[in-house]
């Protein structure tokens, strides 16, 4: 036994992968194909199910009619072959032949004629009938002796049985070569004056017949092609006139949701695709115009913020001044009064931070935010907003704990927003812990530097994360603020690091306190695809996580005025 070399296995295995491989891509690429055409869908579905159909109508037809072929001509033969029958046995009992010789001359001058007299040239078979000791000793004849085994024992024997007339289906070998025609063959008695009893037999072919349902069963084959590539070019037709409205309404709404509001539908004819393609020009219309005025709305929204907080500046300014004048006077003012001098200031304080933000809400609606970005490190800033929110902590009862990496956490990030960022973070984290430690975090990878904040306070329930840099919102509204704030301070905590290119996302669940964490590039145009730090914390198995906000959408402050509160 010879054996492969290892080199021809190994050939052998890599063409068994890339069959399997290219098997695999077609079928994904068969699958992806049938899935995205509702067109080659319908086609597929409507040739199968005619497909079917026409192979049952055809095997139906076909079976139909060889059965009636068949019957036909089974019916002719045996009204045939009984007068034949009945030709022969009169030739036999008027025959006075009384030797043996004569006897058999007698059987071969009646055999061809017998083949002669029939349709089709049916071949003969006269055998002596073994029943009882005949009075002379006649040999058998046939035309075609090489067929004498097609005589069936089962044949001879219902013969004999009922001295009727029987037949059976044969299958009759070509002489020019291999192969059968299907044939009849058809046997009764007869009885010979001086040589006793003997069975005839018939054989016809059925070839004609054959051929015959064999150009039936081409022409239905035929046809059926034909009805299939009609079908195919029926339903490629009618579901093209069908899906083409559908694929075209379909690049106009996504050429309409890239914002291309001029799109349209061409509208074509009076029918049902021209009635959809007039509706959603309408809808795409009344769309444009309801977006457009809700842009002229939107900025004149923004417009009035940003007019209204610069008009404001000077009359806070003359206000602010007056105030302090009655601020550095309390001392000489009765008690009542004093208080109210110093109420005063601390509410001037709010307003002037109200403005602020207002203003810089305003900058980043209006797109004309800028970043002055430098490459620092991000420990430093982290340490400084620490610093400023100590003295807040410490009032409050809470503990800052602080873990900063090692080695350098550089970015390229813009201090002042960033500063702004982790102080709102902090203020934020110390207003909800209620006494609690609050941890901070910073580490970095190769493309990112993260800080995160995380506190053991109320925490926040799902719908509350998803709200929580929305302006102006408050989880409890009836929650008394006890650090100031003006509702905006986590809404342009995540404009700000939008603006940078990074994440600010937010985590919380009740009674487990919450976490935000701030992702920042390394370097200007880096696309951040993970983070250095976890956002869930490890600390507490069991706290159901919360979804991770990562949005940069930020609704106009004029939209909401209703709204009221802090940032959480």
């Amino acid at each position: 036994m010879s054996r492969r070399s290892p080199g021809a296995v190994r050939r052998a295995r890599l063409a068994a992968l890339r069959s399997a491989r290219r098997i695999r891509l077609g079928t994904a690429n068969a699958v992806l194909v049938w899935r995205s055409s509702l067109q080659v869908r319908v086609l597929t579905s409507t040739l199968v199910v005619g497909i079917l159909a026409l192979v049952g109508l055809g095997v139906y037809l076909s079976d139909r009619i060889r059965d009636g072929l068949f019957d036909q001509r089974v019916a002719q033969l045996l009204e045939e072959s009984a007068r034949s029958t009945q030709s022969a046995q009169t030739t036999l009992s008027t025959s006075t032949a009384p030797t043996a010789a004569e006897v058999q001359q007698l059987f071969f001058d009646l055999v061809p004629a017998l083949k002669v007299g029939g349709s089709g040239a049916p071949e003969i078979f006269l055998r002596r009938s073994p029943v009882d000791a005949p009075p002379l000793l006649v040999n058998d004849v046939s035309s075609r002796p090489e067929l004498n085994y097609l005589l069936s024992a089962d044949l001879r024997a219902a013969i004999l049985a009922d001295d009727t007339q029987h037949w059976m289906s044969v299958a009759i070998p070509v002489d020019e070569g291999e192969g059968v025609h299907p044939g009849v063959l058809v046997g009764s008695i007869v009885t010979v004056p001086a040589a006793g009893q003997y069975e005839l037999y018939f054989l016809y072919s059925l070839e004609s017949e054959a051929t015959t349902l064999g150009f039936v069963q081409r022409v239905l084959g035929a046809a059926a092609a034909g009805l299939v590539l009609l079908l195919a070019a029926m339903t490629w037709s009618v579901t093209r006139q069908t899906v083409q409205p559908v694929r075209s309404a379909a690049r106009v709404a996504e050429r309409f949701a890239e914002g291309h509001l001029s799109e349209r539908m061409t509208v074509k004819g009076m029918d049902e695709m021209a009635t959809l393609a007039r509706s959603f020009n309408e809808m795409a219309a009344s769309l444009q115009d309801q977006i457009g005025r809700m842009e002229e709305l939107s900025l004149l929204q923004r417009r009035f913020v940003s007019d209204v907080s610069h008009e404001l500046r000077t009359p806070l300014t003359t206000i602010r001044m007056a105030a302090e004048v009655i601020h550095d006077a309390r001392e000489d003012l009765g008690k009542a009064a004093g208080r109210s001098a110093e109420l005063l200031t601390t509410q001037l304080d709010r307003f002037e931070e109200l403005l602020a933000d207002l203003l810089e809400i305003s900058r980043f609606d209006a797109g004309a935010a800028m970043l002055d970005a430098d490459s620092l490190d991000v420990r430093e800033v982290v340490t400084t907003a620490v610093e400023q929110a100590a003295p807040l902590a410490e009032r409050k009862g809470s503990w800052l704990s602080v873990t900063l990496p090692e080695g350098p956490a550089v970015a390229d990030i813009d201090p002042r927003r960033v500063e702004r960022v982790l102080r709102n973070l902090l203020v934020n984290a110390i207003e909800h812990a209620e006494g609690q430690n609050i941890e901070v975090r910073v580490a970095g990878d190769a493309r990112a530097v993260a800080v995160s904040v995380r506190d053991h306070g109320i925490g926040m329930t799902t719908e509350e994360a998803e709200h929580v840099f929305d302006r102006f919102w408050r989880a409890d509204p009836a929650r008394a603020r006890t650090t100031g704030g003006t509702g905006l301070g986590l809404a342009i905590s995540v404009e700000d690091a939008h603006l940078h290119g990074g994440w600010l996302e937010a985590w919380g669940a009740p009674g487990a306190g919450a976490c935000f964490r701030l992702t920042l590039p390394r370097r200007a145009g880096i696309v951040l695809e993970s983070s250095p730090l976890p956002l869930v914390p490890d600390d507490d198995p069991v706290v159901p996580m919360v979804e991770p906000r990562r949005t940069s959408t930020a609704l106009d402050p004029t939209s909401v005025p209703d709204l009221e509160g802090w940032d959480r």
